[in-house]
């Protein structure tokens, strides 16, 4: 019988710079990493900010398996101006 441990489920929160990235940043993810769970997008308003155009935006992707290679979301992230927060 085998046992979840829940010590190894990622979050990992990819930024973006606007919304197109972000929505492309999350086809690319599913695709590329055969996602089960699509990616969530939230807006992240910068502090201070009332502007749509000054919010950044946050993909966040579930990883409950711990399967999904840091250095390769990091470089996904990067070919769309985005980069990986480190949880």
């Amino acid at each position: 019988m085998g046992h979840v441990n829940d010590a190894q489920h990622l979050r990992h929160v990819l930024v973006l710079p606007d919304r197109d990235a972000a929505e492309e940043l999350t086809e690319a993810l599913t695709e590329r990493f055969r996602l089960t769970e699509e990616p969530q997008l939230v807006r992240d308003a910068l502090a201070g900010e009332d502007d749509a155009e000054d919010a950044q935006w946050l993909v966040v992707v579930e990883d409950p398996d711990a399967a999904y290679d840091p250095a390769q979301l990091d470089s996904l992230a990067a070919e769309y101006e985005g980069w990986r927060e480190a949880e």
